[in-house]
């Protein structure tokens, strides 16, 4: 592995809105492409796979900026914010990201002089995936995207789980890992609710006018797997499956190495930045 450097930043939204993330980058005489690595639901920048994909993009000559979604519920240990994940909305996660990209165009971050703003591309895992093609529908200045398994469509609910928060304006869902329940408000259902075209990933990735690859592990959940089907339907654009790969590629967290599947991600994903 080449010497990737690696440095956290930190910018202040609001009195208690931090945005926090690390770039990864070789440092060297070359200007180098931009992409940022969008995590999912649940996910967060030091999850499994992250740290390790920014440095094995950046060793091949990308400058990759890895965050955690203001609103995601982490900061400086495993979910210790679930009251900001009650409330992380699609709207506040567009936020994030045009935030970001302000500061990208303002050149305040880390080894600015490393990258080059004239290429972006966005990387989205998961709910990050269908966070990128909304950004990317509406920021010309993203030039590529990519999305490892990548939602289909905002509402990831189910019907007794809404009415559950209707109700009682919260709900509860387990996380498995942490053996949280993690809080959900109904200020979510309503941003979809408010937004349902904005947020309708079907038809803004039609609208995208650049390359889009959508990358899917074949053992994922079937609502993904047909999600995938349906972006590469709309965008006439590229769908790499992975066969034998879950929703995280076989990853986990902590990280205990690289797996058959997510090399196989990470090389198709490499041979569409290079393209």
């Amino acid at each position: 592995m080449k010497n990737v450097s690696v440095r956290p930043f930190s910018f202040s939204l609001s009195e208690d809105l931090t945005l926090r993330g690390d770039v990864h980058t070789l440092v060297d005489d070359r200007v180098k492409p931009i992409v940022v690595l969008c995590h999912g639901f649940k996910g967060f920048k030091d999850w499994g796979f992250f740290p390790y994909i920014a440095d094995q993009l950046a060793a091949e000559g990308h400058y990759v900026i890895r965050f955690n979604f203001t609103c995601n519920g982490v900061n400086e240990t495993d979910f210790d914010e679930l009251d900001k994940f009650s409330m992380n909305t699609y709207s506040r996660e567009q936020a994030d990201l045009h935030y970001l990209l302000q500061q990208i165009k303002k050149r305040e971050l880390p080894l600015e002089e490393q990258y080059s703003a004239d290429s972006i591309t966005l990387i989205g895992h998961s709910r990050g995936g269908g966070n990128s093609i909304i950004f990317a529908a509406d920021h010309p200045e993203i030039t590529k995207v990519i999305t490892w398994n990548g939602i289909a469509n905002v509402d990831l609910f189910d019907d007794g789980f809404k009415k559950e928060i209707n109700e009682k304006g919260i709900g509860y869902i387990p996380n498995a890992r942490t053996k949280q329940d993690m809080p959900i408000r109904s200020i979510v259902l309503e941003d979809i609710a408010h937004n349902n075209q904005k947020f309708n990933i079907i038809k803004r990735v039609s609208e995208l006018n650049i390359p889009l690859l959508i990358i899917q592990g074949d053992q994922d959940i079937p609502r993904l797997v047909e999600g995938a089907r349906l972006i590469q339907k709309a965008s006439n654009q590229g769908l790499v499956v992975i066969e034998g790969g879950n929703h995280t590629f076989g990853a986990v967290h902590p990280f205990q190495g690289s797996t058959p599947q997510l090399d196989k991600a990470l090389q198709d994903t490499l041979q569409f930045l290079q393209s």
